[in-house]
């Protein structure tokens, strides 16, 4: 496949890249600076781009059979997740290619508490409150967007560098815990989760969940 990826320089999306390199796809590796081109895998296609502007997502997009977004706002900028989101659907329905965007957890309900979302549970830190918002936000503008063919995937409550196992269940619109409550997977394998995704579609215009 011709995979195009922005947010190719962060945590998630330097191992999207890699997991999509290993797997044979051509990689196009998208940052904002060209400062940071050296630092992507040299078998990808480094291009410096903007997934909040229309016409980046549209020109980085043609062509390619799957974008792939994993960008992550800087604290105090989380409101870019919407408008990002939007210039990303509004690209990719101009070329027709399907969008994989890797969200947030917030807007998931936790098994037990009688339908409470992640970010509705009492202990929920008051300071992560503001990602979380703009994370349902974020997804509420996907739900909105009438024809461009994406997924959303919502990580569990943990996500942190790890191993790459191969190993993850899938669920929807549920937190997946594990049989002592936890919720987690590595980002590695959260990648191996969106290059199955992206290989053998099962999501579309939905939200998805991965988890150990």
């Amino acid at each position: 496949m011709r995979v195009t990826v922005f947010g190719a320089g962060g945590a998630v999306g330097g191992r999207v890249v890699a997991e999509a390199l290993s797997r044979g796809h051509e990689v196009t590796a998208v940052v904002r600076d060209p400062a940071r081109f050296p630092l992507l895998p040299p078998a990808a296609y480094a291009r410096a781009g903007d997934a909040s502007d229309v016409e980046d997502v549209a020109a980085l997009s043609a062509g390619r059979d799957l974008v792939i977004s994993a960008t992550r706002p800087a604290p105090g900028h989380e409101a870019d997740l919407v408008t990002t989101a939007k210039a990303l659907l509004a690209g990719v329905a101009r070329t027709g290619v399907r969008l994989l965007l890797v969200g947030g957890a917030a807007g998931l309900t936790v098994p037990g508490t009688g339908g409470l979302t992640v970010v509705e549970t009492p202990d929920f830190p008051s300071s992560w409150r503001p990602i979380a918002l703009a994370c349902n936000a974020q997804l509420e503008v996907c739900r909105a967007e009438p024809d461009a063919d994406w997924a959303y995937l919502s990580p569990p409550a943990l996500l942190e560098p790890g191993e790459r196992t191969g190993r993850y269940r899938l669920g929807g619109d549920e937190l997946l815990v594990d049989a002592r409550g936890g919720s987690a997977i590595s980002m590695e394998d959260l990648a191996v989760a969106l290059l199955d995704e992206a290989e053998r579609p099962r999501h579309h215009r939905a939200r998805f969940t991965v988890g150990y």
